[in-house]
């Protein structure tokens, strides 16, 4: 495997001068650089990966094993080794009946029986069989979750907005009292369902914005609250004590991570908007490219490839982040949403055997919907001192048919984005440019130096036909795969989080400190601070 790593580097040794645009003298680049899956098509001509790049990268993946470890992910073996858990949120989307075992139990039934008791749910309170306490329908339904248990449904329930016909939908997360009062000060109680999303009920942010609702609640409606709740949990326990009756808990396995739970219960919130109809449709694209990713040759298959092609771009080129550039207003939550699953999946800096890495991980992922991060970052894509590989997300047609035009643009922008970043200007054009606006002698050399675009800049295109909620589960089940792929490669796993417990830890000792207790023990700048923010509360 060395032999593959230390080629890879010989091959972009050679090659990194090398204008990516010459590569499409090969009339036949694009066809033989991208790849389909059920009308969803991934462009990665624009990349420096050449032939030989890609034969490499291909020996890459198979001598890292990555069919044999996604098949064992699929089979249910405990492949989250540091907890000893099987990976199997790809089961919450499948419809396959064959038994499924994990240690001595099939999963497949009561996976079926929860689905059908969201639906029930959500249909009880989309068609006002389930009301408040004073008989009045719900509309609207505040989630409460952080973490994996907000970002999912909250980025899919604004994805799929033109398909919403059941209760609005708000979320809250941060336990910034700002985030829940401006959330609840526009909602009235008395037609509103509160639904609690922690699988512990330890949360201290979800159970700290969920008694401030309770109140709220209580405020209004009194003993009665209790009508108003709804959990996904597992802790039976500590739902019923707040009132919440086991019909309306939902709870799921812990062969579910976090990050991948928006599959099943921590997904209600997507249901009571767009309908158990539209939500199977979702679970159904994601179901597809799963079968893709488990059938598809490696050459072919389109998880593997955008896996590979993070890899080329973070330990081969070294770029240090890359961009995740929706066209699509809807999706301006992807961004958020891919920085957990993609960095608190692969940012590690261990080896699944506990061994310190010997080569670079998870990249930093960012970005923002085109064409707003045309006007805010895009001068750094296109002419900063860091390369930044920029992956772009484009429907063939919008919801909008009155406005097409508008979408028309949209495309155009999208296109002229990833061409500008590969082609650039030089500066014998900018400085032609620059003449005609009537510069000359050493003004004009400056001028045109200002207006040249290095180009060479590498992106990707993921584009679909529309936005609708099979193409939503295609888009996620995609980059889900894409993190399995590259941690594969990297021999790391990547359905733990421990990077994620030490600021807990400690945030709960403070917490006494900033209310005044001594903090004695604590560093210099620690103690610093909080004496600072005591005293300006004080003011």
């Amino acid at each position: 495997m060395n032999d593959i790593w230390g080629n890879l580097g010989q091959n972009r040794a050679a090659t990194c001068e090398r204008k990516i645009v010459s590569l499409f003298q090969d009339t036949e680049r694009f066809d033989r650089f991208s790849a389909e899956a059920d009308d969803m098509l991934l462009d990665y001509s624009k990349t420096n990966i050449d032939e030989q790049a890609h034969n490499l990268l291909i020996k890459l993946a198979e001598s890292t094993q990555v069919a044999e470890k996604r098949d064992a992910m699929f089979e249910g073996r405990p492949i989250n080794l540091t907890e000893t858990r099987s990976v199997l949120h790809t089961a919450l989307r499948s419809n396959e009946v064959e038994p499924l075992f994990v240690q001595g139990v099939d999963v497949r039934p009561g996976i079926v029986s929860t689905l059908k008791r969201m639906e029930q749910f959500a249909n009880d309170i989309r068609f006002g069989r389930v009301t408040g306490a004073n008989g009045q329908a719900f509309t609207d339904i505040v989630n409460i979750g952080i973490g994996g248990s907000d970002l999912g449904p909250a980025m899919s329930t604004l994805a799929l907005r033109p398909y919403h016909d059941g209760p609005r939908c708000h979320f809250v997360s941060n336990v910034d009292g700002a985030h829940v009062s401006d959330t609840l000060r526009a909602l009235d109680p008395s037609k509103t369902l509160v639904i609690i999303a922690s699988k512990t009920f330890t949360t201290i942010e979800t159970m700290t914005n969920a008694e401030t609702a309770i109140n709220w609640l209580r405020n209004s409606v009194g003993e009665e609250a209790h009508l108003h709740l709804a959990a996904v949990s597992t802790a039976l326990n500590k739902t019923s004590e707040i009132g919440i009756t086991p019909e309306r808990v939902f709870g799921f396995e812990d062969w579910v991570g976090g990050r991948y739970s928006l599959w099943g219960p921590v997904g209600l919130p997507i249901m009571l908007a767009i309908g158990a109809n539209q939500f199977r449709q979702f679970l159904a694209g994601g179901f597809a490219m799963d079968q893709h990713f488990k059938n598809a040759p490696l050459a072919r298959n389109l998880p593997v490839l955008l896996g590979l092609v993070g890899i080329w771009h973070r330990n081969i080129c070294d770029y240090q982040t890359r961009a995740v550039l929706p066209y699509d207003q809807r999706l301006q939550r992807l961004p958020a949403y891919l920085q957990q699953l993609d960095m608190e999946s692969n940012g590690k800096r261990v080896a699944i055997d506990g061994a310190t890495l010997n080569r670079k991980s998870g990249p930093v992922v960012w970005g923002e919907p085109g064409t707003n991060g045309q006007h805010a970052f895009f001068q750094l894509l296109h002419q900063g001192t860091e390369v930044v590989p920029a992956e772009f997300l484009i429907a063939a047609t919008g919801h909008e048919g009155d406005l097409s035009n508008h979408h028309e643009l949209l495309k155009a922008n999208c296109l002229a984005q990833s061409e500008a970043l590969m082609v650039g200007r030089s500066f014998e054009e900018a400085e032609t440019i620059a003449s005609k606006l009537g510069f000359t002698g050493a003004e004009l050399q400056k001028q045109a130096s200002h207006r040249t675009f290095p180009g060479n800049r590498p992106s990707i295109t993921i584009s679909y036909p529309k936005l609708t909620p099979f193409t939503l589960g295609q888009v996620i089940a995609l980059f889900e795969h894409r993190v399995f792929v590259e941690g594969a490669i990297w021999d790391i796993n990547p359905f733990d989080q421990w990077g994620v417990e030490l600021g807990k830890e400690l945030a709960n000792t403070l917490l006494p400190m900033v209310k005044g207790a001594s903090c004695k023990g604590k560093d210099g700048s620690t103690q610093g601070l909080i004496r600072h923010l005591s005293k300006l509360g004080t003011v």
